[in-house]
């Protein structure tokens, strides 16, 4: 799927800028990019980290991709060029709310390191973080909290990714969370501490 740009735009500045809205609210705007197979805990670990923000007083919200299919990119099936084209439109809703001062949380399979890359290169440096949600695929499968691996073993699903399609793992990713390892509650304390460490907030 390849989507034409339209001719005769142009960009609108704002008069706040995303530094006037990190001073009002405290703290630093980014994109924390979870990445990993279906079952191996993107969007457990993604609202319970966004709960732990909030609590703190961290304006922040989850752009979960099984939530933007259901709207956005409800459009969009699994083909290679429709998985691309729904990682560029999170990146890109994900580039709009930083600017608006929101710690953004992406909870996305993004299955290629070719799409991953792109929306990275849509932030600046220290803006933009890959965190590899990393559990094997059989212990994926033995969770199977969805009964989206029986599916698609069954061939109920087509092009799912770890069984009928393939996952490009991150060569370097800025922090890897090994859930077959860790519990939801400390894999979310290594992410704070990776947030801490890198004075985010």
């Amino acid at each position: 799927m390849r989507f034409l740009r339209s001719e005769n735009i142009f960009y609108n500045s704002a008069s706040i800028s995303q530094l006037d809205r990190q001073l009002l609210y405290s703290h630093k705007s980014c994109v924390l990019w979870l990445t990993g197979l279906s079952g191996s805990g993107k969007s457990t670990i993604a609202f319970e980290l966004e709960k732990c923000l909030f609590m703190n007083k961290i304006k922040t919200y989850v752009l979960d991709g099984d939530n933007l299919r259901t709207g956005l990119n409800q459009n969009l099936g699994f083909s290679v060029d429709d998985r691309m084209e729904n990682n560029r439109r999170i990146a890109e809703v994900a580039k709009l709310f930083i600017d608006a001062g929101i710690f953004t949380i992406c909870a996305s399979i993004s299955p290629f390191r070719e799409g991953r890359l792109l929306a990275r290169q849509l932030f600046q440096p220290g803006r933009f973080f890959e965190i590899y949600i990393d559990c094997p695929v059989n212990e994926c499968i033995r969770r199977d909290p969805k009964g989206l691996y029986s599916k698609a073993a069954s061939g109920e699903i087509s092009n799912f990714t770890g069984i009928s399609a393939s996952y490009e793992a991150p060569d370097r990713p800025d922090l890897v969370v090994k859930t077959d390892r860790l519990t939801i509650e400390e894999s979310v304390q290594k992410i704070i501490q990776f947030i801490n460490s890198n004075e985010l907030i």
